[in-house]
């Protein structure tokens, strides 16, 4: 892989992975007339629950669906330039034009009101879009393992030195993929945010994690992992490297994790043999994914990975990809007792859906 850096008009970051050293030279310019990013984000403490909410009202004016002769993410053409200057790419990663989180933002009162109960803070951190190919027409399952072996170098060189930014708790490299999760540019592409905070979710397993081993003196993943094993109901797909697997106690309709057999912290710590094994398997499980319901199948596709400084031998880095599809044509709403209360309710058990994974 080839790494080149360089900056777009308004001075944010790009960076070139290329699949092979033998790709054009990155040389193209950036000729649109941008005025400098200035985003306004801030974070707010809720003091029942004590989560963090990130506040950029500046992304209300993002791009929305455009169609695809104005798709932002395809290369540069003459007299159209994008948001990537080169007339064609493998893999590229830039600074988010309309971020939730950035490095260069104001900073803001202590408290909202001046009411002590009510913080806040800059939100200080950072957003970077990582597209996957220049055709506008792929998908992530349809990549070579090759390429997808580029997209994961990307994110771990994206990931060490999101962590090394001030301020940086956590970095939580992610997909939508379909109109169905929210999507509003259709071109194969991911996001990284680089959180100023530790994520609820990741609180949560943190504190598991920690009760766990101090209990029993071993990591909980690797022993949910093994109970996986052994059980072989719920799991899709194994590797030398690899296992994916639906969860015993899986939330959404279509949910399968992917994780190394091997405890990492986050995508850097991967050797190379486990991110070449981890595209061979990841792709297998797309293909059945999509196959379930014989259509493009809308997902999230979400790295978990420990925070920045704290839960670094406790937590074990893995995939979660997830639908909120729960038949062909219908949804799952996150109603009443989902949204309201955080209890989820299952309209397939894991087994059924394991079983369909591995017959499709």
């Amino acid at each position: 892989m080839r790494r080149t850096a360089g900056k777009l008009a308004d001075g944010r970051e790009i960076i070139y992975f290329d699949d092979s050293a033998e790709a054009p030279p990155r040389v193209a310019v950036d000729t649109r007339d941008l005025p400098e990013s200035q985003p306004m984000s801030e974070v707010r403490l809720d003091p029942l629950t004590r989560e963090w909410v990130a506040m950029a009202a500046h992304r209300q004016t993002r791009t929305y669906k455009p169609p695809a002769d104005l798709c932002p993410l395809c290369p540069s053409t003459p007299g159209r330039p994008t948001e990537i200057p080169e007339a064609d790419y493998d893999v590229v990663v830039f600074e988010n034009r309309f971020p939730s989180l950035a490095q260069n933002v104001p900073e803001v009162p202590s408290t909202v009101d001046g009411e002590a109960l009510f913080v806040r803070a800059p939100g200080r951190g950072r957003c970077e879009v990582v597209c996957f190919t220049s055709d506008h027409n792929k998908s992530f399952g349809e990549l070579s393992p090759s390429r997808v072996r580029t997209v994961v170098d990307a994110w771990a060189d994206r990931v060490e030195y999101l962590s090394s930014l001030p301020g940086v708790e956590q970095v939580f490299p992610f997909e939508n993929r379909g109109e169905e999760i929210g999507v509003t540019l259709s071109h194969p592409h991911g996001q990284i945010y680089a959180y100023p905070f530790v994520t609820p979710r990741t609180e949560r397993m943190l504190e598991a994690a920690l009760e766990y081993y101090a209990a029993n003196g071993r990591p909980l993943f690797g022993d949910v992992l093994e109970a996986e094993l052994r059980a072989g109901a719920r799991v899709v797909e194994e590797s030398p490297h690899w296992v994916a697997f639906v969860p015993a106690a899986a939330r959404w309709p279509v949910e399968v994790v992917l994780a190394p057999r091997r405890q990492v912290a986050d995508l850097a710590g991967l050797s190379s043999v486990e991110r070449d094994d981890f595209a061979s398997l990841y792709l297998k499980v797309l293909h059945r994914l999509d196959a379930l319901y014989n259509r493009p199948l809308p997902y999230i596709a979400a790295w978990h990975q420990a925070p920045v400084n704290v839960g670094r031998d406790e937590l074990w880095l893995h995939l979660q990809v997830f639908s909120v599809l729960r038949t062909a044509d219908k949804l799952k709403y996150l109603a009443g007792s989902e949204s309201g209360e955080a209890v989820w309710i299952n309209d397939v058990t894991p087994e059924q859906i394991a079983e369909r994974l591995r017959t499709v």
